[in-house]
C-alpha cells in the first residue's frame, strides 16, 4: 500500500540562541530552536534539523511556593542563582532560563542595577546559552529589561516576556543588546499573530521572535493550550509568516504549582507517592507537548529533565 505523504508549503523558522567567541560572547556552544518543516517527528514527511530544547529554571530567589520534594534537588544552591545555573549545566540543560522574581514591587524590589549583576554573575558561572525573564510585573519588567539587555550584550540570549502592554520597550531592548524575544499571549491564536506583527512592524526581525501561546499542566487547561499549539504549528507549515516561529512551554512553572504535586500522602494517599508524583506529572506534561510541537521546554526536576532528554532522544531516531 502506497504511503500518502503531506509536503508542505511552509516551515518553522530556524533560531539561534547563544554566541561563542567567534561570534563576539562567551558561550561555548549554539543551540537552535525550530527548523521543522512537517509535524513533529514525522521523520518520513519532512526534516526536523533540530532536537526540541530543554531549558532548566534558575530564580535568583528561593522559590517559596516550591514544593519541599522539589526544592531538596537543589537546596545547597537555592540562594545563589550563579551555583544553581552552574548546577543545572551540569545536570544537561540546553539552556538556562533565568527568573529575576528578586525584582517584583511586591516582593524584594531590586533595583535593574541588582539584577543586572546577577545576570552578568550567572553569564560568568556557565558557559551554555542563557534565557533571561522579569519578574512578570510589566512596568517593573519594562524599567529593568534595558539594564539587562545591554549586561548580556553580545550574547544572542532569548528574554521574555514580551506581552501586548509592554513590547514596545522589550522589543527596543532586544533590539539595543542584540537579543531574541519571547512573545506572550494569552491562548488565543489571533492575539498571538497580531503580538508578532506588532513586533515586528518595529523594524524587529520574525524569525527572532519566540512564541508562548501560554502553557497549562495536565488536567489544569493542557488540552486547551494543545490545540493552540497544533494551530500555530499548522499555520506555520502553511506558509503563515507571521505564525512560523518556534514555540516555548513552561512546563514546570505549570506542574509544581497544582495540588496534586502538593498534597501529602497522609492526606491524598490514593494519589501515590508525592516524591514520584510531581516527577511524574512534568514528564507527563512535557511529552504531551512535545506532540503538539513545542520547540523548547522550560522545566525543572532533574529526574523529569533526563527522562524527557532520553524520550526527545528516542523520536529523533529516524
Amino acid at each position: 500500500m502506497e504511503h500518502v505523504i503531506e509536503k508542505w508549503p511552509g516551515n518553522v523558522y530556524e533560531l539561534t540562541i547563544g554566541a561563542t567567541k567567534e561570534d563576539g560572547g562567551t558561550r561555548s556552544r549554539k543551540v537552535k530552536a525550530g527548523g521543522i518543516n512537517t509535524l513533529p517527528f514525522l521523520h518520513f514527511e519532512g526534516l526536523t534539523p533540530n532536537q526540541p530544547l530543554i531549558a532548566m529554571e534558575v530564580w535568583d530567589i528561593e522559590p517559596s511556593e516550591w514544593p519541599e520534594n522539589l526544592k531538596n534537588e537543589f537546596n545547597e544552591v537555592l540562594n545563589n542563582a550563579a551555583q544553581w545555573a552552574k548546577k543545572c549545566e551540569d545536570l544537561g540543560a540546553d539552556l538556562i532560563c533565568l527568573r529575576l522574581l528578586s525584582a517584583d514591587p511586591d516582593g524584594k524590589n531590586a533595583s535593574a542595577t541588582e539584577v543586572a549583576r546577577t545576570v552578568k554573575d550567572v553569564l560568568s558561572a556557565t558557559s551554555i546559552p542563557l534565557m533571561i525573564l522579569g519578574c512578570g510585573n510589566n512596568e517593573k519588567d519594562s524599567s529593568i529589561i534595558m539594564d539587562i539587555s545591554q549586561i548580556a550584550k553580545g550574547e544572542n540570549c532569548l528574554i521574555g516576556m514580551a506581552v501586548k502592554e509592554n513590547f514596545k520597550t522589550f522589543t527596543a531592548a532586544a533590539q539595543a543588546g542584540g537579543h531574541s524575544l519571547i512573545a506572550e499571549t494569552p491562548l488565543d491564536i489571533n492575539l498571538e499573530k497580531q503580538l508578532n506583527i506588532l513586533i515586528s512592524d518595529m523594524g524587529f526581525g520574525s524569525d527572532r521572535i519566540v512564541i508562548h501561546p501560554s502553557t497549562g499542566g495536565v488536567g489544569y487547561g493542557f488540552e486547551y493550550c494543545y490545540t493552540i499549539i497544533e494551530r500555530t504549528r499548522l499555520a506555520s507549515l502553511s506558509n503563515d509568516k507571521m505564525m512560523s516561529q518556534p514555540i516555548i512551554t513552561f512546563v514546570g512553572q505549570e506542574t509544581w504549582k497544582i495540588k496534586e504535586c502538593k498534597a501529602d500522602e497522609t492526606e491524598k494517599p490514593e494519589w501515590g507517592s508525592l516524591k514520584e508524583r510531581g516527577v511524574l506529572w512534568e514528564i507527563a506534561t512535557a511529552s504531551g507537548y512535545l506532540q503538539a510541537g513545542s520547540d523548547i521546554l522550560v522545566m525543572n526536576h532533574p529526574k523529569a529533565v533526563n527522562e524527557i532528554k532520553n524520550h526527545i532522544n528516542k523520536l529523533m531516531e529516524k
